[in-house]
């Protein structure tokens, strides 16, 4: 990962590295504080320097991004498939039934554990937002925490869009809508979460692409981000996701909810360039509503 750096105008002139840092680069002060503990991870013209030296006019001013010490993850190699990678961030297609994080079995593979096998030594991944288990599709990975940091800003912004197919078990009433319903925890669970007046505010919204039969192929798009979000809103209006064991009816022939993170559009952390990427649609909605040609 190279060297973040910036060559000193007449505005930032006299200013200290560390105002620098955060007005060029948004370096939070939690990063500041770690590049303040690592020897020669600040340089001013290519010297070691503290962030509390002042700069001059033409004075070039550069910090290294990437983090010292790696996740603790035991590495397990087998093939995610990538969408998009440079050597900042990387954006996954992942499947249904895989979780994002290591849990209770140490022997389950996951995401982090094939991100590490494939990242030894080099990068130290970070997902931007988790998936669950049984959602597919599309998830990004910051290669450092500053880039991870950057990211996570632009979701508190808007910046960082996510639209999700899903298929409901029941055919919504209106083919355009708003859910605006404040989600919190279910009482007497520790996972499960429901629609309640005392919740966080949560808004999604909904529109329908296909229907067959009780089926329906619809568009989501969560403008907040409460666990569950998609899942709950989708079952209190009554047309759950089809195969959500947790929110609507239990289906054999299926492990998980139709839940497929289809389109993920944000500006590059550190190119600027605005990114739109989509993950086909999996099998699974593919042989409930074929593909038109």
């Amino acid at each position: 990962m190279q060297l973040r750096s910036v060559t000193i105008d007449h505005a930032l002139k006299d200013l200290p590295v560390s105002d620098v840092l955060k007005r060029v680069f948004a370096v939070s002060e939690t990063l500041l504080r770690r590049l303040k503990t690592r020897p020669g991870a600040v340089r001013v013209n290519g010297e070691p320097a503290f962030v509390v030296a002042r700069v001059k006019e033409g004075d070039v001013v550069s910090f290294d991004p990437s983090d010292p010490n790696k996740l603790a993850i035991r590495p397990i190699a087998f093939d995610l498939p990538v969408v998009f990678e440079d050597e900042w961030l990387t954006v996954l297609d992942k499947p249904a039934g895989l979780s994002v994080h290591p849990a209770r079995d140490p022997e389950e593979p996951t995401v982090e554990n094939a991100l590490a096998a494939r990242y030894s030594g080099t990068d130290n991944p970070h997902p931007i937002s988790r998936l669950d288990k049984g959602t597919s599709g599309l998830m990004a990975v910051a290669k450092s925490g500053y880039v991870h940091a950057l990211l996570k800003a632009q979701q508190h912004d808007g910046r960082y869009q996510k639209t999700y197919l899903a298929i409901t078990d029941g055919v919504p009433k209106q083919a355009h809508f708003f859910i605006d319903a404040p989600i919190g925890p279910m009482p007497g669970s520790t996972y499960a979460r429901c629609v309640r007046p005392d919740g966080a505010a949560a808004r999604s919204e909904c529109t329908v692409l296909e229907t067959s039969g009780d089926l329906a192929l619809v568009e989501l798009v969560p403008h907040t981000g409460r666990t569950h979000q998609l899942r709950v809103h989708m079952a209190y209006t009554g047309t759950p996701l089809l195969g959500d064991w947790l929110y609507g009816t239990r289906d054999k022939a299926l492990s998980h909810a139709l839940l497929h993170a289809h389109t993920l559009a944000f500006f590059h952390p550190i190119t600027g360039e605005r990114l739109r990427l989509t993950a086909p649609m999996p099998e699974a909605f593919l042989c409930r509503f074929p593909a038109k040609e």
